[in-house]
């Protein structure tokens, strides 16, 4: 659920409140009780990533000792196309 920031115009008070992305925008200030709060445009916070981090590898079915296939000749690589293939 994201956080958003609000200011009352009247008052100055800044405020944050987290909300669904579909709720209505606070139009109530609930330190004077006007209606003259905005909701302010902010950077918001970034990503948080968590664990060691992604790679390619974290993602692979099972490891293989043989060498992958070239998909044009369904060899072993050794065509220039393939990476690690000679010329």
């Amino acid at each position: 659920m994201p956080t958003y920031e609000y200011e009352c115009k009247g008052c100055g008070h800044r405020f944050e409140k987290s909300q669904p992305i579909t709720a209505e925008p606070i139009k109530i200030c609930p330190k004077c009780d006007k209606k003259k709060v905005s909701r302010l445009i902010s950077s918001g916070s970034g990503f948080i990533f968590k664990g060691s981090g992604f790679y390619a590898t974290d993602y692979r079915k099972g490891k293989s000792s043989e060498p992958e296939t070239c998909p044009s000749a369904g060899s072993k690589p050794s065509c220039s196309s393939c990476p690690g293939g000679s010329k």
